[in-house]
Order: C-alpha cells, then sequence, then structure tokens
C-alpha cells in the first residue's frame, strides 16, 4: 500500500498557475506593494495607539490586537510567494510548508475569536452601557484577547501534527499561494486522509462558526437597541460606534462564506479564480483595516487629524521664522 511513498524534501509554490511569465514581475511588485501597505498601516495603528494615552481604551486594544494578527498573516504568506514571482524561487522546505500551515489557520482562528471580543465590547457599550465600566476594562480586554490567542493554539497545533502523520504520495506541488491544510493533504494517501480532513474541518467549524454565532447575535441586539431609541441623533451616534467593528467584522467573515456556500451549492470555480479568491479574502482586510480603524473611528480620526494640524502649524512657524 505505501510501497509508491515518497519523502518530499520540499513543495513548490504554485501560485497563478494561468500566469504568463511576461507578468511575474508586475504580480512579484504589486504583491510587495500589498505588503508594504500591510506593514505600514498596522504598524502606524500600533504605535499611534500607544503613543496616544486616551486612545489606550479597551476598543483600540482590541484594533491592535487584530493590527498584529494581520501584520504577522502577511509576513508569513507573502514574502514567499513574492519570490517565486521576483526571483524565481518557489521552493519552501517540507517542514517551512507545514510551519506556513500552522501560522494561516492560526492566525485565522485568531482574528475569528478577537472578533468576538470586538462585537462582546460592542454588545456591553450599546446594550447594557451603565454596566460598561463595570465589566469592560483593559485588563478585561486584555485577558479575553489573551484568550483568542490561546484557545486556538492547542487546537491548530493538532491539527498540524495530526496532517504530519500522513504519508505523501503525491507531487509537490501546492496549488496555492502559500501553504494551507487542504493543498498539503491533497498530496497525501492512505486510509487516514479523510479523517485528517474531518478532524481539521470540525476543528476549523469550531474556530469560525462558533464566534460568528456570537457576533450575529450581538451586532443584532445592537441594531435592535438602536432601532428602539427614540432620537435620530442619538440612533447615528450609537450606530457610528459600531461601524468600524462592522465593516471589519464583515470584511473578514462574507468572502469566506460566499466561496462556502458557492462550493456547497455545487458553483464551481477554476482553479485560478479560486486562489485569486483566497488571496483577496487572506489579503484584502489586512490592507483595509488600518484605513477603516482611521476614518470610521471618530476618536482615532478626530486625534489624527490633530496632530496633523499641529505637525502644520509648527511647520509654518519654523517657515516664517
Amino acid at each position: 500500500m505505501t510501497s509508491n511513498v515518497t519523502r518530499i524534501r520540499s513543495f513548490s509554490i504554485l501560485g497563478f498557475p494561468g500566469l504568463s511569465p511576461q507578468y511575474y514581475g508586475p504580480v512579484s511588485a504589486l504583491l510587495f506593494f500589498i505588503y508594504l501597505a500591510i506593514a505600514v498601516g498596522n504598524v502606524f495603528i500600533l504605535a499611534f495607539v500607544a503613543s496616544q494615552r486616551p486612545l489606550q481604551r479597551p476598543t483600540y486594544l482590541v484594533f491592535c490586537h487584530l493590527a498584529l494578527n494581520d501584520l504577522t498573516f502577511a509576513t508569513a504568506t507573502l514574502p514567499k510567494v513574492i519570490s517565486k514571482y521576483w526571483f524565481g524561487d518557489g521552493h519552501i522546505s517540507f517542514y517551512g510548508c507545514f510551519s506556513q500551515m500552522f501560522f494561516v489557520h492560526y492566525l485565522g482562528s485568531v482574528t475569528s475569536f478577537t472578533l468576538l471580543v470586538m462585537a462582546l465590547d460592542r454588545f456591553v457599550a450599546v446594550c447594557l452601557p451603565l454596566r460598561y465600566a463595570a465589566l469592560i476594562s483593559n485588563g478585561t480586554i486584555s485577558v479575553l484577547c489573551g484568550l483568542a490567542w490561546l484557545v486556538p493554539l492547542p487546537l491548530v497545533v493538532a491539527v498540524v501534527l495530526h496532517a504530519l502523520t500522513l504519508p505523501f504520495c503525491g507531487s509537490n506541488v501546492i496549488a496555492q499561494c502559500y501553504c494551507d491544510h487542504i493543498s498539503i493533504t491533497s498530496q497525501a494517501c492512505g486510509e487516514d486522509v479523510h479523517v485528517v480532513a474531518v478532524t481539521s474541518l470540525c476543528i476549523a467549524m469550531f474556530c469560525l462558526l462558533l464566534p460568528l454565532a456570537f457576533i450575529l447575535f450581538s451586532y443584532s441586539s445592537i441594531i435592535a437597541a438602536i432601532t428602539k431609541m427614540s432620537y435620530a441623533a442619538g440612533r447615528r451616534k450609537t450606530l457610528s460606534t459600531c461601524t468600524a467593528q462592522i465593516f471589519v467584522t464583515c470584511l473578514f467573515y462574507l468572502p469566506r462564506c460566499f466561496v462556502y456556500v458557492a462550493n456547497t451549492v455545487g458553483f464551481s470555480f477554476s482553479l485560478d479564480v479560486r486562489i485569486l479568491l483566497i488571496l483577496l479574502y487572506s489579503l484584502f482586510p489586512p490592507t483595509v483595516n488600518p484605513i477603516i480603524y482611521c476614518f470610521k473611528t471618530q476618536d482615532i480620526k478626530r486625534r489624527l487629524l490633530k496632530k496633523l494640524r499641529a505637525n502644520r502649524v509648527g511647520t509654518e512657524a519654523k517657515l516664517s521664522r
């Protein structure tokens, strides 16, 4: 049964299989600028919140955890696919591929649980405003975000170790821009492949659907509470405190749900389109989240504009001398 099993020493990142070599340079440059945008935007959020004491409150601490997660995800996935198209180096070691798979699924799970913490913060703020100060503090949020990082860790480690037990008899080509569970286990063989796939699916559903259930309950309760407000100005003000969170949550969940539903109803994508969709819902949120934080969050926008005005006044004063 296992006579054809070979020891794979490395994998080859396929990237976009239909991409013509003449576009390798532009694609690698585009991915490099996307990585720069993710790095600059999320480092800015971390540094700006750290430097502004009034922003060091529960809501913005959650933003910082998301920014750190987005930055780590981009660093774990983008450099290898950039090097494939820029330098022609698409090879990744066997254990390097499994390490990348760990970070891909672990960081995605952490994002899901962190969005749950964000929804909890807004739920208490809108639906239980008189108890917000007693229930939600920087310490409480730090503990909850710490749990968001801790809870998925043993689960994803178990998924990776389980996949490592499989024998590999397929090719070593990863039909993706980075290593993930499906692309790796598709190269495996043996009776245990189905067991590994089902186990990983159950853990993925736990890490994604459990937080999503609470998030839907939380924002449904928030919307219901807002509609019951008698003053239009109060409704707008309350809704404005949640818009950034709602945008960020939708960017994470909606594309994933779309791909899942499309596959469930039998709507198939070509390999290139599937890879592009996965890359979009993986990298688009980390790229635009810092913009959402800055322009959809009144406190950050106000303090950023205040700092820009102060810098402009200082520059004009120096020039006038």
